[in-house]
This record gives C-alpha cells, structure tokens and sequence, in this order.
C-alpha cells in the first residue's frame, strides 16, 4: 500500500495536499479499501466557512456511512463534482482524480498538527 510522501494526514484517514493557502482533501487509500466499493459522496458544505475537526460531507459505501471530517479551519472553495457521477474514483485512484474538496486555509498554524506519511504508517499499522 503506498503512502505518498508529499501529503499530510490525519487520523480519521484523509489525506492534505497544501499549495500556499489552498489544501486539497481526500480519503486515503487504507481508508478506501477498509469502507469497500464507494456508491456516493456528498458534501453540502461548499462555500462554507468550517473549523477543523467539523463533519463537511460523508462517503457513502455499500456496506456504511462515513463522516468526513475537515483537517484544517477554513472555507470549502471546491468540491470534486466529478465524483457525482463517478464516485468509485475515489477507490480506483484516491489520491488523485478521487479529491473531494479544497479549502482556503484559515488557520496556517495547524498544519502542523497534520501527520507525516511516517506517522499516518505507523497508524494504520502498514
């Protein structure tokens, strides 16, 4: 299972990708392949401002629901819309084309509260 070394991660299995003031947010592979075959992902929150920690959508599986859960404080600019009609993308190529959401970041400082692909491993146990 690969864990890119440029991303950050959180413990509820998203992966952070930062450029400037922008983060680009998905769900990890392990998390992924622990929910199944994904059916539908939703995000309401476009366009809101959400502090870290907060649900912004969910990730809907054949067999569960799962909360997202913001990374970092700030204001949900995009929203992957491709994944409306294609929301297996985020199995078949999860730190790609699978993104979900991109958020201008409020708060630069908690960034360092992200972990490491060393940390993220050790986590899940990889």
């Amino acid at each position: 299972m690969s864990i890119p070394a440029n991303l950050k991660y959180t413990k509820d299995h998203e992966w952070v990708s930062i450029e400037g003031d922008v983060a680009t947010v998905g769900i990890t592979h392990f998390a992924q392949k622990e929910l199944g075959d994904i059916v539908y992902v939703e995000v309401e929150t476009l366009d809101q401002t959400l502090d870290k920690d907060e649900v912004f959508g969910t990730v809907e599986a054949v067999k569960t629901v799962s909360d997202l859960f913001l990374p970092l404080t700030g204001e949900i600019i995009a929203f992957n819309e491709s994944l409306e009609s294609a929301p297996e993308t985020v199995n078949s190529d999860p730190y790609g084309a699978g993104w979900m959401i991109k958020i201008k970041i409020a708060d630069a400082s908690e960034i360092d509260s992200l972990l490491s692909d060393e940390a993220y491993t050790q986590l899940i146990g990889a």
